[in-house]
């Protein structure tokens, strides 16, 4: 068997759709850690509030200015809807993380079967590359 093995074309795309999707998935994970850190923070702040009296002075952002709010409850009213907000994106972020995971593996095992049919050592392809190179 020969050092440099050529792959077929329809494998070499399928590598690089699994690449893409190993990007996507990796996105998409990103996505969803600052989306629970919203919510978990949001859920902190919450908590927080409830233990500042009603009529303290509260004031929220709106774009790059602090305005004082009306009260406690329209901040609480805020927070909330930002918080179930969040939680309805997280939640379809992690069906579509989910959906990418089940593509992501089933993609990997293909290719793996692939690639040793084509003769390529089933190490994986960073040894072939550095094989290649020298």
């Amino acid at each position: 068997m020969s050092r440099d093995v050529a792959l077929p074309a329809k494998l070499q795309n399928d590598i690089k759709q699994f690449q893409r999707l190993q990007q996507e998935l990796a996105a998409i994970q990103q996505q969803r850690l600052q989306l629970d850190l919203k919510v978990r923070e949001v859920s902190h702040t919450l908590e927080e509030l409830k233990s500042i009296p009603e009529d303290a002075a509260i004031y929220r952002p709106i774009g790059g200015l602090l305005v004082r709010s009306k009260g406690r409850k329209e901040v609480e009213d805020l927070l909330t809807e930002d918080k179930e907000t969040a939680e309805v994106r997280l939640k379809a972020v992690e069906r579509q993380e989910n959906h990418l995971k089940e593509r992501y593996t089933t993609l990997q095992q293909e290719l793996s079967q692939a690639l040793q049919n084509a003769g390529v050592p089933a190490s994986g392809g960073a040894e072939a590359d550095s094989e290649s190179e020298s």
